[in-house]
C-alpha cells in the first residue's frame, strides 16, 4: 500500500462546454472533470502525489477518465470499476461569472461509491483527505463514504460546496455539522456557505475576487490574486483548494498555502472550462513572484 500526499474523494464526471448559451445545434467540447478531479489535478501540479478514490463505469468512458486522470499525474490506484454510466454536465460561461449548468448524473457509476470502496489504510495514511458536499449529496452510499473518510483520516479537508440542486440548505447543514468537528479544514464561500460554518480546526473562507479569509489559531486576511485574464470562472475555487492542500502536505504554512492557493485560481480563471489546461506548480510561483514584483514597484512608487 502506498501512502499518498492526497486522497481525493468524490465524483468524475464527463464536461461539455459550450462557448455559446445553450441551444440546439450548439458545439460543445468534451472533457473529464468534476470537483474531485479539478482539485485532484491542482494537487497534482503542485507538486502533491494524488489519488482519487472513486468509481468509473468499465467501458470507453470509464478508460477516457482514466486516460486523463494519468495525464494530469493522477493515481488511479483507488478507482473501483463497474458497470455503470459516467455521469455528465453541460456548461456554459462567460468571463463576467455568468454560468448554465446542466447535470445528468443520477445513477450514475460514481454515485454508487460507498464506504467499502474506500482503502481504508490510504485513507489513514495520506496526508491530507479531501471531500466536498457534492459527494455527500449524490448519493446516501456516497454521503456515508464521506463520513467514514472523515472518521478515518489524520488530515481531513472539507468544501461544503452547496449545490442547491442536488441537495437542501438543511441537509448541508446537517452535513457539515457532522464532519466539521473531524474536519482540520473547511473552506467555505462568502456570504452563502460561511452563514453555516460551525467548528473546525481551521477555515478559508473564499471571498471570490476579494481574496480568502483564514480563520483559527489566528485569523488572517490573504488579497487575491490579480488575474492575467479572465475567461472562465469555473474550477477557480478547485484550483484553490487543490493546491492549499498540496503545499500544507508539502510543508508550508497555512497562510503561504493559502497564497499559493489565490495564485493558481487567478490562473485557473484565464482558460475556458474547468477540465482544460492546469497551471504547473513552477507557472503558479512565477505569477506569485511577478505579482510581489509589481506590487513592490507600485508602493515604492512617488505619489
Amino acid at each position: 500500500m502506498r501512502a499518498w500526499d492526497i486522497v481525493v474523494i468524490g465524483e468524475v464526471l464527463g464536461e461539455l462546454a459550450s462557448p455559446v448559451a445553450f441551444r440546439a445545434g450548439g458545439e460543445v467540447r468534451f472533457g473529464v472533470s468534476g470537483d474531485a478531479l479539478n482539485v485532484a489535478a491542482a494537487s497534482a501540479a503542485a507538486g502533491a502525489r494524488v489519488a482519487i478514490a472513486t468509481v468509473l463505469p468499465d467501458d470507453e468512458l470509464g478508460d477516457a477518465a482514466v486516460a486523463r486522470m494519468r495525464e494530469l499525474g493522477i493515481a488511479d490506484d483507488l478507482v473501483r470499476r463497474r458497470p455503470g454510466t459516467l455521469g455528465f454536465y453541460l456548461v456554459h460561461s462567460d468571463p463576467a461569472g455568468a454560468r448554465q449548468f446542466f447535470y445528468a448524473r443520477l445513477g450514475s457509476a460514481g454515485s454508487t461509491l460507498a464506504p467499502d470502496d474506500l482503502d481504508d489504510a490510504a485513507v489513514a495514511a495520506a496526508g491530507a483527505v479531501v471531500a466536498s458536499g457534492i459527494t455527500g449529496a449524490i448519493s446516501t452510499s456516497a454521503r456515508a463514504a464521506l463520513v467514514a473518510a472523515a472518521r478515518r483520516s489524520g488530515r481531513f479537508v472539507y468544501d461544503p460546496n452547496l449545490r442547491e440542486r442536488l441537495t437542501t440548505t438543511d441537509e448541508a447543514r446537517r452535513l457539515l455539522r457532522e464532519v466539521a468537528p473531524l474536519a482540520w479544514l473547511v473552506t467555505p464561500s462568502s456570504p452563502g456557505e460561511s452563514a453555516v460554518l460551525l467548528d473546525a480546526a481551521n477555515a478559508a473562507v473564499t471571498c471570490g475576487a476579494d481574496g480568502v479569509q483564514l480563520a483559527g489559531e489566528r485569523e488572517t486576511w490573504i488579497d487575491a490574486v490579480p488575474a492575467p485574464a479572465v475567461v472562465d470562472q469555473s474550477g477557480a475555487g478547485d484550483a484553490f483548494l487543490g493546491t492549499l492542500v498540496a503545499r500544507v502536505v508539502a510543508g508550508d504554512a497555512l497562510e503561504d498555502a493559502a497564497r499559493a492557493g489565490t495564485a493558481a485560481a487567478s490562473l485557473a480563471v484565464g482558460v475556458a472550462g474547468a477540465a482544460t489546461t492546469v497551471a504547473s506548480w513552477d507557472g503558479v510561483r512565477a505569477h506569485l513572484a511577478t505579482v510581489a514584483t509589481s506590487l513592490d514597484a507600485t508602493e515604492g512608487a512617488p505619489r
